[in-house]
């Protein structure tokens, strides 16, 4: 039992109820509400986000993560007592603490003598794992009675198995060097490594591997140039699509000594493979057959740093690929280490522990990303709308009211009204045929997963100059899109209740804008329908990192416009 006699002489006042079930409620309108969700954001996800009350759960996998950051259970404990209105129950914190103990009982090292090895500081807990079904593969012969031998080519998947078991393996083995190649970081005036992606990159390196989160538009490529620079070797960088690739080169070029002959670009459109290589994810599990080729061309190469860009978005292949290639130095990029498959336990043990993470109103608060407002529109659907929504098939009525007609003004007033006040605005959704309505009703150009390469880079490149005011673009435009202009987003519909694509949306607006200027982000939504139930699902995660959703009456905003 964890014993806190001064938990118990703590005055009663506090914005948080910490609940046995590991649940914890947090009052809103209390004065101390935004300081004490900064500090639980560290070891519990938001799971509800309605008016007045948050609820918070705490997780196994969270409490791992802030044990590899760097948090104590004293700390979390502390926490939770610090900000408790009532006396935290003894049974939680002691469930909290052994939680928190089960991190690095276990550990993999490479021994001079003997390899990879499996290594305890609890003698039962590296018996249970021996004896695992799972595990007994992956292990290779008893040493002594705290050691193990592993098959070093098992080394992801271990880890894997044990995360599964409840044992996470801190992972200290360490990891070749690679083929060297010299980088260096040019920084002058216009660009400097700002304090916290220095000491983003300065965590990774002294890890090895591992995950930063940042918030859009905080220069996580920044923090991957800095690290590139520190390990100064042959790097493979995975990106989501060949304009992400683009504008990764571009930041290179402008930022390192790289040149041209020594980035190359691994796509479907070119196949070079160079001491910095920016490969896509879909070209990497691209199949013939049964064989993965563009994979197995691509591990062969003796890297010393794999990035993952958008790490959140790793499809199962790269899982299984990075599984093997554990010896090399990995650092994932990402806004949010959500993914709504529930495997970040995956990322966790494949990629490795959170090592960096800022809250995004510290950041904003810092000046590096734009403030922002967020707003959900409610729209009353016409009555054969409302009809055509109930008499839809249960798997299809999300579309039904996402791509209701009633929304289509909505969107015009609020587009014709960014556009007045020189704002320039993106329209994103999910569904191509609502895209293409509002292309023509907008007089807009509509960028899709359809749309060629050339002729997205044209459009990102007419919009960033002003040529374009208004894009519509698919969920294509989720991820890794520097439109650093845009000040206006208005989601017309999305993909269920995802919260990282709320997320990654919001970051299109949240590169500062030079005048200072607040972004604004719009969710249009139609009342009383399930597209309303997967708007809440959707806010959760920026809940969680302080903005607040202003909910207005589609009727009221156009009566305002047209007054």
């Amino acid at each position: 039992m964890v014993n806190d006699p001064g938990a118990m002489a703590r005055p009663a006042g506090g914005p948080l109820i910490v609940q046995s079930d590991q649940t914890l409620l947090l009052e809103l309108d209390h004065p101390d509400a935004e300081e004490c969700r900064g500090e639980i954001a560290a070891f519990a996800e938001l799971e509800r986000s309605p008016e007045h009350v948050h609820t918070y759960r705490m997780t196994p996998l969270g409490l791992w993560n802030a044990r590899a950051a760097g948090l104590d259970a004293e700390s979390v404990c502390a926490s939770l007592r610090r900000w408790s209105r009532f006396c935290v129950p003894d049974s939680l914190l002691a469930q909290v603490t052994e939680t928190i103990g089960r991190y690095g009982r276990l550990v993999l090292e490479d021994d001079p003598r003997h390899g990879l090895v499996l290594r305890t500081s609890d003698r039962p807990v590296l018996e249970e794992a021996a004896r695992a079904k799972t595990i007994v593969p992956l292990l290779g012969p008893r040493l002594d009675p705290d050691t193990i031998s592993v098959y070093r080519e098992h080394r992801g998947r271990l880890k894997q198995a044990l995360i599964k078991l409840g044992w996470p393996a801190e992972d200290r083995a360490g990891y070749v060097e690679g083929s060297p190649h010299p980088i260096a970081l040019r920084e002058d005036e216009s660009f400097t490594l700002r304090g916290y992606q220095r000491n983003a990159a300065d965590a990774f390196v002294a890890s090895g591997s591992g995950v930063v989160v940042l918030p859009c538009g905080a220069g996580k490529t920044a923090v991957a140039m800095a690290a590139m620079a520190k390990v100064s070797s042959r790097t493979l960088i995975l990106v989501t699509s060949t304009v992400a690739a683009r504008q990764w080169r571009t930041e290179l070029l402008a930022h390192t000594s790289l040149t041209e002959d020594e980035i190359g670009e691994y796509s479907g459109e070119r196949k070079e493979i160079r001491p910095v290589t920016l490969a896509t994810y879909q070209i990497v599990i691209a199949r013939r057959g049964r064989l993965l080729p563009h994979m197995e061309a691509l591990s062969a190469e003796d890297w010393g740093l794999i990035v993952y860009d958008e790490v959140h978005l790793l499809p199962a292949p790269v899982f299984r690929m990075t599984a093997d290639i554990q010896s090399r130095r990995r650092l994932g990029l990402t806004a949010t280490l959500v993914r709504e498959d529930r495997k970040e336990s995956d990322v966790f043990s494949l990629i490795g522990p959170k090592r960096f993470d800022v809250p995004w109103r510290d950041i904003e608060a810092q000046g590096y990303i734009a403030p922002a407002s967020c707003t959900e529109v409610r729209v009353t659907l016409a009555d054969e709308e409302r009809m055509a929504y109930a008499l839809a098939e249960p798997a299809d009525r999300y579309r039904a009211g996402a791509t209701a007609r009633s929304k289509l003004a909505v969107v015009e007033a609020l587009c014709t009204a960014a556009v007045a006040a020189g704002e320039p605005t993106l329209v994103i959704g999910q569904f191509l045929d609502q895209l293409e309505a509002l292309g023509q009703r907008l007089h807009a150009p509509v960028l899709t997963g359809e749309t060629a390469t050339a002729e997205r880079e044209r459009l990102f490149g007419a919009f960033r100059c002003g040529e374009v005011p208004v894009l519509v673009v698919s969920k294509v435009a989720n991820f890794s899109v520097d439109l650093p202009e845009a000040s206006v987003a208005i989601q017309v519909s999305g993909t269920f209740g995802s919260r990282q694509e709320e997320a990654q949306r919001l970051g299109r607006l949240l590169r500062p804008k030079h005048d200072g200027r607040q972004a604004h982000f719009y969710s249009v939504v139609a009342r009383d329908t399930n597209d309303q139930e997967f708007a809440l699902r959707r806010q959760r995660f920026l809940a969680e990192q302080g903005y607040a959703y202003r909910i207005v009456d589609a009727e009221q905003l156009l009566g305002e416009r047209a007054g």
